[in-house]
């Protein structure tokens, strides 16, 4: 029992520290700026250890935003397929090399500027994948994790290119997250 808890605490004394946030500098058609997002370590902290990671890996760079729906939200994140360049049809059915994370629900509510965590069908699906709310969906509520929220740059998600029909699919030259960096 004691190797056990002793074992557990060199994890968490080895484990990287945390950023408190992301800075995602946004480029495209439509988009160009800076979105600084803060990371709710305490409210999700799996899912906000591994959005910092993959940015300071620099596995977000070079991202699109390959699902935009009009009032709804801008999602981007996949890492797997969805890098510049690459067949943008497969956009959106990746993760990262990591394991799926447990959902880590809240009793927020999903409003603008809300950062939630994608998953599939399955509650505990959410990997890399995330979305910055364009408005409130309260619908949302209870279903997915909330993992930060804009702290500047509203400005510049209302301008990322919006995609077409109701699963938002970008055509042509999606907006990309060109370099993504954890921040303090």
């Amino acid at each position: 029992m004691l190797k056990l808890k002793l074992a557990a605490a060199f994890a968490v004394l080895a484990s990287p520290v945390l950023a408190t946030g992301i800075e995602i500098e946004v480029e495209g058609e439509g988009a160009n700026g800076t979105i600084k997002i803060d990371l709710y370590e305490d409210v999700a902290p799996q899912h906000a250890a591994r959005i910092a990671a993959l940015a300071a890996e620099g596995a977000y760079d070079g991202v699109v935003f390959h699902r935009v729906i009009d009032g709804f939200m801008a999602q981007t994140g996949d890492v797997q397929f969805g890098k510049i360049g690459g067949d943008m049809r497969m956009a959106g059915r990746g993760g990262s090399d990591q394991p799926d994370l447990p959902a880590e629900i809240s009793e927020r509510s999903f409003e603008r500027g809300v950062v939630g965590m994608a998953r599939g069908p399955d509650l505990d699906s959410a990997n890399s994948q995330f979305f910055i709310m364009f408005d409130a969906g309260a619908f949302l509520n209870g279903q997915y994790t909330i993992v930060g929220e804009v702290t500047e740059g509203m400005d510049v998600v209302d301008q990322i290119k919006l995609g077409k029909g109701r699963n938002g699919a970008v055509i042509g030259q999606p907006d990309v997250m060109k370099t993504v960096t954890a921040t303090e």
